[in-house]
């Protein structure tokens, strides 16, 4: 990383990043050209072991795509802000991003609630009823994290944010 004064190299606090995340961006090989789509997710931590949990169709291009190849990168980010110094006349972003790359598969459909209720945790605080009917027709993937980073640029002394 270029720029390793803004790493966030503490696994804890890339966790704490991700769940103040609410989109995930997955990139996949289309062999030509990178096929990137933002997805909502969901996040299981056992140790240091990260999963993150995707639902959608049962069929499209992710799905051509992961059978191909299950190789993924993701990317997410939160804590947009934009910074202005009016002393140095200069305009920049405050940020915290996650980064990584892992392999992708279909949940097993024993699991497949688990990892449905897993994504619904991510944005509400409450269990969310849905019916068993619908969690049958949806298709959950599951990315194993193998590897990921994160970065913060936080706002400096003498900038401020934008009104």
């Amino acid at each position: 990383m270029r720029r390793s004064d803004r790493e966030i190299t503490d696994f804890q606090e890339q966790i704490e990043v991700m769940k103040r995340c609410d989109v995930c961006r997955l990139g996949l090989n289309a062999q030509e050209v990178p096929y990137i789509l933002p997805l909502n997710f969901g996040m299981a931590v056992d140790g240091e072991q990260v999963v993150l949990y995707f639902h959608g169709a049962a069929e499209g291009t992710k799905h051509e795509l992961i059978a191909r190849d299950n190789r993924a990168s993701f990317e997410m980010d939160c804590a947009h802000e934009l910074i202005l110094d009016d002393e140095k006349q200069t305009c920049s972003m405050a940020y915290e991003s996650i980064m990584g790359r892992g392999l992708i598969e279909p949940v097993p459909d024993k699991e497949r609630m688990a990892a449905l209720k897993c994504i619904m945790a991510h944005y509400r605080q409450e269990e969310f009823p849905f019916p068993e009917a619908v969690a049958a027709r949806t298709n959950v993937f599951q990315l194993i994290v193998s590897q990921m980073t994160g970065k913060r640029r936080q706002i400096k002394p003498g900038e401020h944010k934008s009104s």
